[in-house]
């Protein structure tokens, strides 16, 4: 018995979510792929600059449209929406750019 009560409690949980828009925390990797495009946004364009030029595959994606690609990214790139080309990033390259948007955050 207690156990078909803590089942209907549940999915009326699950259904009180649904109705009311309630969205339940992003995993660790997509709260840091979010934090890190809102944090390169902020920057000003020189630093936010030296960081895709420092990480090769945001680079690589950047540069694929030669030189009008860099001038595309200079007049939007504190609103085009950065997460799918951060969530690319495999380990290294995600913990090189948590560690420069870092430094570019503490530097003058």
């Amino acid at each position: 018995m207690v156990g078909l009560w803590m089942v209907s409690a549940t999915a009326a949980d699950v259904q009180r979510l649904a109705d009311n828009k309630i969205t339940l925390p992003k995993n660790g990797r997509e709260a840091d792929i979010l934090k890190f495009e809102k944090d390169l946004q902020r920057l000003p364009w020189n630093k936010f600059r030296s960081i895709i030029e420092a990480v090769p595959s945001l680079k690589a994606d950047v540069e694929r449209y030669g030189p009008s690609g860099w001038k595309y990214v200079e007049v939007n790139f504190q609103s085009y929406r950065w997460r799918r080309n951060i969530s690319k990033l495999k380990g290294d390259q995600m913990e090189l750019l948590g560690n420069l948007i870092k430094q570019a955050q503490g530097a003058p």
